[in-house]
This record gives C-alpha cells, structure tokens and sequence, in this order.
C-alpha cells in the first residue's frame, strides 16, 4: 500500500512516498481503508522534529486527521463494523477523563504513525462513526482542530447563551470555534488582519470583528462590544504577543483557553492580571474520544458543515503543506487519497 513516511532523517527533504505492507486486524483491531485527510498546523513541524522526542521514531507516517471505511475488523470488535465510515480519534488511548502522561503521548501523526496511508490498523477504541450529511472531505477536518474548538469552549468551559467569546485569527480551529460559539449562543467577536477575512467570518455569524493591523490595540477597542464587561472567554491562539491584550480584556473570572503559540510561546506578560482579576487559563491539547463523540452528535444535529479552503491529491502532499505555511488558506487544506 502506498505511504507518506519521514524516513533515514528528519526534515522535508526526507519527507517521501513510499509502500508497506497491508495490514491485517488482530483481536480488538480495525483496518480502516483512507479516503481523506486533512493538514493542522502541528504537520508542518512533525517532520523537522518539532516536538522533540515526543515526536516519534523513524520511520514515520504523518498527519493526524483523516477519514475512512473499515474492511475488516479482529476478534471482539464491537464498537463498529465493516462498512461503518470512522475517522481515527487524535489520541489514540485517551477515551475520557483526566489527560495524563500516557493518554497524552499517543497522538496520530507522531509519535503514532498518522493518516498518510492507503489503510490504517487501530485499535476499536481509537475510531469514531461521523456523520453521514459530511462528505469525506468534510469528516476528515474534525478529529485535531473541530475538536480543539470544542474542548475549549464546551468540555472544559461552560460556555453559555448570552457569553462574549472572542477568537483570534481565521485558523481551522477559529473558524470552528466561531461555529460552535454561536451554536452555543454566544456573541462572539473575531480578530484577524485580513478584511476579506473579516467579510467571510461574518458570514459564518461572527457578531464583531476587530482589524489588529488597523487597530493595534484590539483590547482597548473590544471594550464598546462588550459594554466594558470583557470577555467570558478568550480562545487564544496567539501566544506571546496576544496574551498580554487578552488579559486585559476578559472579565474578571473569565477563562483564556491557552491553544496555539503562532507569535511566540514565552510568558511576556504581567501575571498579575490573572491573580487580581481571577482569570482561570486552561490549557487546550485537543481532547477525549467521549468529548470528539459529543461534537459528533452536535454536528449531527445541526446539520454543521466544516469550511473547506482546498483539496490536493494524495501525492501532493508536499505542495499542500507548503500552501498551507503560506497561510493563505482559508478553512481546511484537505488531500483525497
């Protein structure tokens, strides 16, 4: 079967197509055969290595999102069949409860080889139904990005009618964050430099937007939207250069959902802002297959529809990847297999 894999050494250059064998269902094991998948952010760094030894041996499949049909299953299987359409939950051994050491490291992509593949073995617990009204395209973008959205504002929120979220940028885990936000009914405000961005997000339903090129300080020009109150929520994708203005405009008590380091990721603030002002900040590292499986009901039942920027094919891998650095997407870089 065909592969990506990262192979000799790390780095593009090594990044290469490639074969193994097929792979065959052991007791309480699924093959999945691939139809779609999808790139995140964190696939740009995989084959330089960028997680260190977290990210895995060589050699290495990559890409932790993606979708299929199963074609077999092992022994026991019970949690679904031949012919089910599943996609591959992001960690692979965390099903619920609290995140710990192990639940943390078994993520697709690397260390766990990822979605780059004709056909995947995994284990029953590791893959979940998605909805039929999704095209394969669609169900591949949900596992890492769709899921990290949820997270934050859901499964370690309690994000409610009425909340100000604001989100930062028009990235995939934005622009599910700004569907999921408003489904909760929420107001939610976007920030990003691109007014043709800015015109698009505002017809997914984002209530406010803010142009930081424009206006540098976006904080101070949040505060008409909110009343002055600040914000219940901050899904903050920024890092470095974009903590210090969100603490200044969530609400006493509210919650920075600490999810990407794109400008940085040293602490370059005054920490006491979040002493003063009891600010929770709550890390975000995608989420549980019971937390993937209420979004999935969600998605279900609102009929949600994930925006798709661009599909490449299978083999070209390398150029999707590249347009996605370029950072001139918008929604999901998706490749059919």
């Amino acid at each position: 079967m065909r592969v990506f894999q990262i192979e000799g050494e790390w780095g593009m250059d090594h990044l290469k197509l490639s074969t193994r064998p097929e792979p065959k269902a052991g007791p309480g094991q699924v093959v999945v055969k691939m139809s779609a998948s999808s790139l995140n952010y964190r696939d740009l760094l995989v084959p330089k290595r960028g997680y260190g030894s977290h990210t895995g041996n060589l050699p290495l499949i990559p890409l932790s999102d993606g979708v299929g049909i199963v074609t077999e299953v092992g022994p026991g299987v019970r949690r679904v069949a031949v012919g089910d359409r599943v996609c591959p939950t992001y960690f692979q051994r965390w099903v619920s409860g609290e995140p710990d050491l192990e639940r943390l490291t078994q993520s697709l992509g690397g260390p766990v080889d990822g979605t780059m593949t004709d056909q995947m073995c995994l284990s029953e617990e590791g893959v979940s139904k998605v909805p039929a009204h999704l095209s394969d395209i669609e169900a591949a973008t949900l596992p890492c990005a769709a899921l990290t959205a949820w997270s934050a504002l859901v499964t370690c929120s309690n994000t409610r009618p009425g909340d100000q979220v604001l989100v930062q940028g028009c990235g995939g885990v934005a622009l599910f964050a700004v569907m999921f936000a408003k489904l909760l009914g929420a107001n939610v405000t976007v920030i990003s430099s691109s007014e043709e961005r800015i015109d698009k997000v505002r017809q997914l339903g984002a209530d406010a937007t803010i142009n930081y090129r424009a206006t540098p300080e976006w904080a101070k020009a949040s505060r008409e939207i909110t009343g002055g109150r600040g914000y219940d929520m901050i899904l903050e994708l920024g890092g470095e250069k974009t903590l210090p203005q969100s603490l200044r405009c969530v609400r006493p008590g509210g919650t920075l959902a600490m999810i990407g380091v794109l400008t940085g990721g040293e602490m370059a603030t005054s920490l006491g802002l979040i002493v003063t002002r009891q600010v929770r900040l709550q890390g975000i590292t995608v989420g549980h297959r019971d937390g993937f499986e209420a979004m999935l009901r969600a998605v279900d039942q609102h009929r949600l529809k994930p925006v798709v920027d661009r599909v490449f094919g299978f083999e070209e891998l390398k150029d999707a990847m590249a347009y996605l650095q370029s950072g001139a997407q918008f929604g999901k870089v998706c490749l059919a297999h």
